[in-house]
Order: C-alpha cells, then structure tokens, then sequence
C-alpha cells in the first residue's frame, strides 16, 4: 500500500495516478490481473454537439433542457460519459468538459511555472458559465472532475446548481495515508516529487505506468484497454502538475460553503467485505462540513463507475437530479 507520508520509490510514485482514487485496492487479496487485450476504437459521443474553446479546455454541448457540466478525471476525456449522455441529453443540455493535456486534448500553452492548472481551470469554468448565461448548472464530476465540481460550489455557491461527484474527494491525500489527519503541509514534500517524476516521463512510460494498476480502475479488458488509451495520450507533465496539486489542495473546510444539494457516489469493489466499512467511513468523513450530502458507495464498481456500472450510475444521477433543485 502506498503511504506518502513515509519516503517513497520511484516505482510507488508512479503509481499514483493509476491507484487514484482507488489506493485502498493496492494490497487486498483476491485481484486478479487481467490480461491486456488489444485497445478499442474511442469511444465517440454520438449526438450533434456545438464545440467551444478556453485555454484550459474545450467544451461540446449536447441537448436541450437544464444546463449539466460534465468533467472528467485524471488523463480521461468526455467519451467516458457516453452512457451519461445518452441517459441525459433528452431534457438536459450537456456541456461536456476535456481538459487540455488529457486524452488527446493539447497541452495549454502560456501558463506561468508556479501558476495552478488546477485553478486555471476552475476560473475558466465559472467564465464559461457566466458566458453562455447558465442559471445554476448542475456539475458532474469524475475523480479530479469531482474534485473540481466541489471547488466550483464552494467558490461560487450562487453560481453553481446541485453537484454529483463521482469518486472524486475535496482532498486526495487522506486517501494515501489513511489518515484524515493529514495536511497539504505535510503533502507537499511528495507532491513536488511526482511534479518532477511525471515531467521527465515520456507518453510511453506514462501508458506503462497506468497499465500497471488497470485493475484497479474498471473490471473488464475493454473498459481497461479504454481507460489505458486514453493515458497514453495524456501529457505526462500535466499529468504530474494535476496530481500535486491534488495533493496539496484540502477543500475539506471550503465546502461549508456549499448551498447546493450534493451526491457523493463511491466505489469499492476492488476491496473485500471487510473492509468495505472503513471505505464509508472515510468518504463520510470528508463530508463532515456537509451534513445534508447524499453518499452510496457501488461496492463492486470500479473506479470508472461509470465504466463498471453505467445503469447504477444514471439512475442514481437522475433520481437525484430530479428531487435537486
């Protein structure tokens, strides 16, 4: 199991982008490893959509109705909401989200070295919203989109309708080492260790990095082979960037400011019973400041839920959406 706060190898640190959310799945029994089977075509959205630019990321709107933004995770493009969207798009109007670096989509150029990707990204986001004059969109959010769906609420309570994370956390690094005590002071030592690691990797060995810990990340070879394609078109340095700063940002006291009804939806199926009630526990803990959220946890979903179980997925998304306001 990966513990960040002790000293840590080049091979642990490479794993962190592929144990993600899902960390606790590194050292249980009972994994098994499946076999790499040849990657799919990408998966494409399939509905008329009107495309849209900003420096950190590019947007694709589909559908008609109340205003929904999509944002993916680490090293994911907009394909992986495909079940979403088709569930969605007759009474919503989808603004998919496809962060520059990630899955294909250039790099951002410009930014300043010690400038937040993470940051930039939000701001252009709320711009975004206050741009196409969306009353209170509903954000939806996967891993750093759930992140990021927290930090827009918090931000901007009275500009963001409700929100949906899906396994994604207001702070990573209690996940790593298991203890909700733990700081962004404390992280960052480690989180400018991978910032350095992942911008000397090459696209090669960010795909053999991920393929590493595919098992943890959807259950099937084709899911699998989806989520290894799109690493390999990640940019490495963003990559490094992204997960330094989710080390050492804590939105854990922030999200008081959250006004918006809020789902929170885990997945643990890579764990045995036992240890299913400390999962719980911990993603109950970061919505300590949230009394009224809405957490359930899928216990045999991956961390690509909605790669593992897209009917449990949208149906839970729309239940909530239609009782959130």
């Amino acid at each position: 199991m990966f513990k960040c706060a002790n000293p840590t190898t080049a091979v642990r640190l490479s794993m962190i982008p592929t144990i993600f959310m899902a960390v606790f799945a590194a050292n249980q029994p009972g994994h098994s490893h499946a076999a790499a089977a040849p990657a799919p075509a990408p998966v494409v959205i399939s509905a008329a959509a009107s495309p849209a630019t900003a420096a950190s990321f590019s947007v694709e709107v589909i559908g008609k109705g109340r205003p929904v933004i999509l944002i993916p995770g680490l090293m994911s493009s907009p394909s992986v909401w495909q079940s979403t969207v088709d569930a969605l798009k007759a009474d919503h109007q989808l603004h998919l989200i496809h962060i520059a670096g990630f899955a294909g989509k250039a790099v951002r150029t410009g930014m300043q070295p010690d400038s937040s990707l993470l940051s930039a990204v939000q701001q252009e986001l709320l711009a975004y919203i206050a741009a196409k004059k969306l009353q209170r969109p509903v954000v939806i959010g996967h891993s750093l989109g759930g992140f990021l769906a927290f930090a827009l609420a918090s931000t901007a309570p009275d500009k963001i309708g409700p929100l949906v994370s899906v396994d994604g956390l207001p702070y990573l690094a209690p996940v790593f080492t298991r203890n909700p005590a733990t700081t962004a002071a404390q992280m960052r030592t480690q989180a400018m260790q991978i910032k350095a690691q992942y911008s000397g990797m090459t696209a090669a060995q960010l795909s053999q990095t991920t393929a590493q810990g595919l098992f943890i990340q959807a259950t099937s070879p084709a899911a699998q082979q989806q989520v290894l394609a799109m690493a390999g078109q990640s940019d490495p340095t963003t990559v490094g960037q992204a997960m330094a700063e989710l080390l050492t940002t804590d939105l854990r006291g922030q999200v008081a400011n959250i006004k918006q009804p809020v789902l929170l939806l885990g997945a643990s199926g890579t764990l045995p019973p036992q240890a299913q009630a400390g999962v719980k526990a911990l993603y109950q803990q970061q919505l300590e400041k949230l009394p009224a959220a809405q957490l359930d946890i899928n216990t045999k979903a991956r961390h690509f839920i909605m790669l593992d179980d897209p009917a449990w997925l949208n149906q839970k998304i729309r239940s909530f959406l239609q009782e959130a306001k």
